[in-house]
Parts: structure tokens; C-alpha cells; sequence
């Protein structure tokens, strides 16, 4: 199927899920609630299929009947709760100078990933997760940041940045990104091209094109360093749980490990980048435990230029890029 012929069927499919979940309402007049249900694009080898992700195989009832021509063009799978992935080797000790993939964290939260480094008006950031870095909006701007995070034996001693900028977390409508910056406060040193492979060269691209077999790595906080591959794009309806809170994301990314998880609890605010030409391509934010091609979950994050273009800031590669400090 022709790319635009895939979100056309995609949006059909979106436009029918509230009428379906309607008539679907719990006994006791309760609603189900239809983000149960995310829907994005797969690629093929001659174009491209639309991604339907299922929190419980019950969930199947919930789709709208398409026909069999378009259902023929439907990859349909379930793969559970979706989590933000924060819980509590090297990358969890304390590391100077800091670089990415090592533990991080406001104060009140257990521990997360440094995913990056950017520029703002005020100077060198480092670049992770709303949820790791300010609290889940429950944050102020001038917070305190850990590395590494509490859950690793942070404390206020382990102070590297001040919470700088969050695009809050709404309900009520789709979110587009869960991503924070905090400034490094003077006297910390960064090395923001540290990574497995060397620095993440270029800016982050626009979008990705649809193909099957997209390589990309990440390092995390708890997997360290893993190879996945790119199995849809374009995902609306992705509902991620923020402990008792629940916040829709629209137009994510769904990443499957190359052998077992990609990601696991931690590793959330990873930067992930393309295999083939180191490209910075999304923000890890979240993902399930089953699920996927191998049953090992799948992981979801935010495009990396609609975190860039959200928040305001430029991505920095290596140490010549980030100046002195």
C-alpha cells in the first residue's frame, strides 16, 4: 500500500474508534477508554501497512470493520501496558565527565537516562525526559538535577544542573513529546560526543522514511548500549502510564529490539540515533514488557526534532560543538 493510502486508512480507523469504544461501555456506565488503542504505519517492502497496538487481545473488539480488502492491509498487535520507563555497571555510578547514557534525575524521582546535550539562551543543557527530569510536571524550574539519580545513590551532593525548560504533560487532549532540559551548572564538565561509536554527528532530521529494516542504537541507564530497528511511525493513541496517571501521545516512533528489549525501566530519556548515519533521530520515553516480534516489548519515543522544535533548543554533538565550561 501507497504511504498516503496507509494514513488515509489510519485516520479512517481513528475517526470510527470513539463510536466503537461507546458501544463498548462497561456495565456500569463507565466508559472504556479508547487510547487503549495506538495507530501508526509500518513499512513494507514495497510501501507501507497501517500499526494497530492493542493494550489486551479484548482490545480487538474495539477496532472498526474495515472490510477485508483493508483489513489485509492492518498489522494488528498486542503488547500491553505501556509505562513511562523510569525504576531503579558504570552507567548508574557516578560518572564526571558527565555524557550520555549515564544515570540522571531530579530529586524526587528514582532515575532516569542523560540522553543528550543542547544549547539554550543560558548555555550548555543536558536533554531527558519531563518525567525524569522535572518530576512529572510536579517540578519548578531552578530544581535541582542529580547524576546520577536517586535510585543510584545520588544525593544533593551529586548536583549537575538546574531544571531549565518541561513541555508539561496535559490531559484531555494528544501530547506531542515528554521532554525537559536543565542547564549544567559552572564548574561541571560535559563531554556530549562520549558515546558507543563516537559523536552523534548532524541534526537531528525532520522525519524518517518508511523502511523495514531502520537500524538504530540507543545506551541507557540500565540496558546500556542496544540495536533495534524501527517498526512504525506516525503513532497516534500511544497511552502511557505515569503511575496512577494516564497521558496520550500522538505521531511517536515504536522501536523493537534487534535481539530481546531494546529498553528497559531507566533507560527513559535516551537518545536514539540511526545506525547508518549516526543521525539523532527521537527521545525514549517509554515502552511495554510484551509484545512485539520477540515478545520482549516494544519502546516508544518522541522524534527528535519535534523535541528540538518543542522546547527551543539547538542539539550539540561533541565537545568542540559545546564550547568550554
Amino acid at each position: 500500500m501507497h504511504p498516503d493510502a496507509a494514513r488515509d486508512l489510519k485516520a479512517r480507523i481513528l475517526e470510527r474508534l470513539p463510536s466503537a469504544v461507546e458501544a463498548r461501555s462497561a456495565p456500569d456506565g463507565r466508559d472504556v477508554p479508547w487510547p487503549r488503542v495506538a495507530v501508526g504505519l509500518s513499512a513494507t517492502g514495497n510501501g507501507a501497512r497501517v500499526a494497530v497496538r492493542l493494550r489486551r487481545d479484548g482490545d480487538r473488539a474495539l477496532l472498526p470493520d474495515l472490510g477485508r480488502a483493508a483489513e489485509a492491509q492492518v498489522d494488528v498487535r498486542v503488547i500491553g501496558p505501556v509505562r513511562a520507563l523510569v525504576s531503579p555497571g558504570e552507567l548508574q555510578r557516578r560518572v564526571r565527565p558527565l555524557r550520555p547514557g549515564i544515570s540522571v534525575a531530579h530529586g524526587s524521582v528514582a532515575a532516569g537516562t542523560l540522553g543528550g546535550f543542547v544549547r539554550t539562551a543560558s548555555g550548555l543543557a543536558i536533554l531527558s525526559n519531563n518525567h525524569v527530569l522535572a518530576w512529572s510536571n510536579s517540578a519548578a524550574v531552578g530544581d535541582a538535577v542529580l547524576a546520577p539519580g536517586p535510585a543510584d545513590g545520588g544525593t544533593t551532593a551529586d548536583r549537575v544542573a538546574t531544571l531549565a525548560v518541561f513541555e508539561r504533560m496535559v490531559t484531555g487532549r494528544p501530547n506531542l513529546v515528554d521532554a525537559a532540559v536543565a542547564t549544567v551548572d559552572q564548574g561541571v564538565d560535559a563531554d556530549p560526543g562520549d558515546l558507543p561509536g563516537g559523536p552523534l554527528l548532524g541534526s537531528a532530521p525532520p522525519g524518517l522514511d518508511l523502511d523495514p529494516e531502520e537500524a538504530v542504537e540507543k545506551v541507557g541507564r540500565t540496558t546500556g548500549h542496544t540495536a533495534g530497528r524501527i517498526t512504525a511511525v506516525e503513532v497516534d493513541g500511544v497511552a502511557v502510564g505515569y503511575g496512577e496517571a494516564v497521558h496520550r501521545f500522538d505521531d511517536q516512533i515504536e522501536i523493537e529490539g534487534r535481539s530481546g528489549a531494546f529498553s528497559a525501566g531507566g533507560d527513559s530519556g535516551s537518545v536514539i540515533w540511526r545506525s547508518r548515519d549516526r543521525a539523532p533521530v527521537a527521545l525514549l520515553f517509554a515502552g511495554s514488557e510484551t509484545g512485539g516480534g520477540a515478545g520482549t516489548g516494544v519502546t516508544y519515543a518522541n522524534p527528535l526534532s519535534t523535541v528540538l522544535r518543542t522546547l527551543g533548543v539547538d542539539w550539540v554533538s561533541d565537545s568542540l560543538a559545546a564550547g568550554t565550561r
